[in-house]
């Protein structure tokens, strides 16, 4: 009895969203298709390069930051010179 129970429960004809799976396939391509039809950037599906892309793009951040720090000091410090 249990197992019957356990295969009518898993085989329900409707997912528990209420929706039926024709119209989850249909929403699916329509997205695609809209997203095809919009020229839209690419998403990376590649995770490691997602996350080696990100590192260098942070370490070119950091690179622009430190720059920009450098110079602040310079200007800084010849302004400190001047009033002397």
């Amino acid at each position: 009895m249990l197992r019957a129970l356990a295969n009518f429960c898993r085989r329900l004809p409707l997912p528990r969203g209420g929706r039926p799976p024709t119209a989850e396939a249909f929403q699916s391509a329509r997205l695609a298709s809209f997203m095809a039809g919009h020229n839209r950037r690419r998403f990376n599906t590649d995770l490691r390069d997602a996350v080696l892309q990100g590192r260098r793009t942070m370490k070119h951040l950091f690179r622009a930051a430190l720059l920009g720090g450098g110079a602040w000091v310079a200007v800084e410090s010849a302004r400190a010179l001047s009033v002397f």
